[in-house]
């Protein structure tokens, strides 16, 4: 089951991407190459084979993928207290 994405995850995770958003996403691009090289060529796929725009579409997997990682640290943390 994925943990549940709270406002104040979501709010963290955000603050953090709409700084500079171009640049986030290339770090996350070498972030999950490392962490989860696998993911990041379905990624990639996904994103070369839209009609959208793929930076668009990475954005919204990176994105995603940062939120759930997020989620399941912080509800690991309240399970360990």
């Amino acid at each position: 089951m994925l943990p549940l994405i709270s406002e104040e995850v979501s709010g963290k995770i955000f603050d953090i991407i709409f700084k500079d958003v171009n640049t986030w996403r290339k770090s996350m691009i070498h972030y999950i190459k490392d962490e989860n090289p696998e993911i990041n060529t379905a990624i990639i796929e996904a994103a070369n084979k839209t009609s959208l725009d793929p930076k668009a579409v990475a954005l919204g997997a990176y994105m995603t993928y940062k939120l759930i990682e997020e989620a399941a640290r912080d509800q690991e943390f309240i399970i360990e207290d």
